[in-house]
């Protein structure tokens, strides 16, 4: 086998540090929204994440507040309390042709979906595909460890991210975090397994307007009235 099937913390601290070493780019406005999507566009395959600022109060919870779209050389940072999720961006969420390659993708998607509603496709999500490959590990941290023998650092995960300005090591985190998919998904596919890619879309994520629109069928089926002539209808 290719890769270890699990790894202790231990052995994942051990490592030397992931770091994604290209360029990072703020985008805070219409016009860094419309330079990003040229840039994404060119690509067939790009890293994805999101970031939400952390709650440390009961009942409290906060919106999505960064989403993290990275090429091999260069991650924009989309600031979604500066920037609505606009067309240009909802493009790229749901281009079959451009892969977005993340972790748990369905929970980001779900996120996105409390700002804005859109038909996401062309995601592959890393715990599905690590399966194939023999890997048990579900994290990104320590599939990181397997897959690339690097460590992906969270000492920024439960940091500010609405705050005014992202500190350098935000912009690191965030960044290497949609990066170091890309190179995940590269080195898996170095080694052969059975089976294709596994292509996300709408259709697979479970979201608030899908189990509304199950419900409210399952709930006309229960009260629809019986058939005239159908077993049912006679016993009535």
């Amino acid at each position: 086998m290719a890769f270890l099937s699990t790894i202790d913390n231990d052995s994942v601290a051990a490592l030397p540090t992931a770091r994604f070493d290209g360029r990072i780019v703020i985008v805070d406005s219409e016009e860094g929204v419309d330079a990003a999507y040229e840039e994404l566009s060119k690509h067939n395959i790009i890293g994805f994440d999101t970031e939400t600022r952390p709650s440390f109060r009961a009942g409290v919870s906060y919106k999505v507040s960064l989403l993290q779209l990275s090429t091999p050389d260069v991650c924009f940072l989309v600031r979604l309390g500066r920037v609505r999720l606009s067309n240009k961006l909802l493009k790229i969420l749901g281009s079959q042709r451009i892969l977005k390659v993340g972790v748990d993708v369905g929970g980001d998607i779900r996120a996105l979906h409390a700002l804005r509603h859109f038909r996401a496709d062309g995601f592959v999500d890393l715990q599905h595909e690590a399966v194939r490959w023999g890997i048990e590990e579900k994290s990104l941290r320590k599939l990181s460890a397997i897959v690339l023998g690097r460590r992906v650092s969270k000492a920024q995960r439960l940091s500010n991210w609405e705050a005014e300005v992202l500190t350098e090591q935000q912009r690191e985190y965030a960044a290497t975090d949609a990066w170091v998919c890309i190179k995940i998904l590269e080195a898996l596919q170095q080694h052969k397994a059975e089976g294709k890619l596994h292509i996300i879309s709408s259709t697979d994520i479970a979201t608030p307007e899908r189990e509304e629109k199950r419900y409210r069928g399952h709930r006309h089926h229960k009260h629809r009235a019986p058939e005239s002539g159908t077993e049912q209808g006679k016993r009535g």
